[in-house]
């Protein structure tokens, strides 16, 4: 069954960011949030092998696959390329994740963080899209697609050569549109023009535009005084033609609830209100920050165990809201679990796998200048 655009995105629960005890999922929260986001009907559920250190896919077993019939919900995952080195890895990655999430099928299934060069390259050299239309004809997945970073034109290539796709996940944001290292919008306008659903990831931009300046908030505030900055954010996304869902990677109970009511009974930004977006933006763009979204891909590996997006958030606090004394009392409190920002040896295994391409190691000796000396 091909995916139909109903004319209204879907708010999909993204299971990236659950919140944690102790360094651990908090399995009785998530299946809290679970609980209020199925009772709203809401269905969609969008995992990772890599999320939360390989723990997602089995918090999505234990708070939904368990306590939910398998007809209620849809379920998403995606196959990691930089875990694959040889041919045999794609079906053990696949068979693992069946596995973790107690699932004998995928609603959708993705290749994960396409971009230009290894990634790619890696799918390409291992056929695994013929791999994945495979896995549809044996029932294992219900509908395939990629979630992409990479450039405009290697999009137009990699659509020309696998019309076979169902779908495309990207990130896009108010922010982003212009962005001239993730190119939101001529990823976007190239899937419309191709008339492919759309997924979005990053719709808030990992919570930075739910946590905007006071002077911005008050800009919205006059215009829709009971509305947060986070539904502003999902507002601008799910009134664009082709956007079938809309990923929030929420940790909190108030997030979840907020959430909600923005996609109940969806309003499309009038054109007044767009306006006002662009303003906010325009504004907000002029302070410099750092475009982490706080992924943590970069964190896994790193041999110092450095909290990379954590710091980040720190110096983005700092610039946006010229406070000094919270931020480096955050800092002081990471460093009791996590290695400074001074401890960087420059191995480079963060910037390789990071999405918005940002120059980390370069970061992170700015940051070490603020925090550290």
């Amino acid at each position: 069954m091909a995916i139909e655009l109903t004319g209204t995105a879907g708010l999909g629960f993204g299971l990236m960011r659950l919140p944690e005890e102790n360094g651990e999922i908090d399995i009785g929260k998530v299946c809290g949030m679970v609980d209020a986001y199925m009772n709203a009907g809401m269905t969609y559920f969008d995992t990772a092998y890599v999320y939360h250190g390989g723990k997602s896919e089995v918090a999505a077993r234990e708070a939904i696959v368990k306590r939910y019939p398998r007809d209620s919900f849809t379920l998403a995952t995606k196959l990691p390329a930089w875990l694959i080195h040889r041919e045999e890895d794609v079906d053990r990655l696949f068979n693992e994740q069946l596995e973790r999430a107690g699932v004998d099928y995928f609603d959708y299934y993705l290749l994960h963080s396409i971009e230009d060069g290894n990634n790619f390259d890696t799918y390409e050299s291992y056929d695994c899209f013929s791999w994945g239309l495979k896995k549809k004809e044996e029932g294992k997945i219900r509908h395939f697609g990629f979630s992409y970073h990479g450039s405009p034109e290697l999009l137009e290539n990699i659509l020309d050569e696998h019309p076979e796709v169902e779908f495309v996940q990207i990130q896009l944001n108010y922010a982003d549109w212009d962005n001239p290292v993730v190119r939101s919008g001529e990823l976007y306008e190239i899937l419309r023009r191709r008339n492919i659903p759309m997924i979005i990831m990053e719709p808030v931009k990992g919570g930075m535009l739910a946590n905007i300046k006071p002077e911005l908030m008050d800009m919205y505030k006059e215009a829709r005084p009971d509305d947060s900055a986070a539904k502003w954010a999902l507002r601008f996304v799910g009134s664009l033609p082709g956007v079938f869902m809309i990923l929030s990677g929420m940790s909190t109970q108030e997030q979840m609830e907020d959430n909600i009511k923005t996609f109940t009974d969806f309003e499309p930004l009038s054109e007044e209100e767009k306006a006002l977006v662009e303003k906010v933006k325009t504004i907000m763009l002029d302070t410099p920050t750092i475009s982490c979204t706080a992924c943590r891909y970069c964190t896994d590996g790193c041999p110092m165990s450095i909290s990379i997006p954590d710091i980040f958030r720190t110096i983005n606090t700092m610039r946006l809201y010229n406070d000094d004394f919270r931020p480096r009392a955050f800092y002081k409190g990471l460093l009791e679990n996590s290695g400074k920002a001074d401890d960087c040896v420059a191995c480079g295994q963060c910037e390789a796998v990071c999405p918005q391409h940002l120059p980390i190691i370069k970061l992170l000796e700015e940051a070490a200048e603020i925090l550290d000396r």
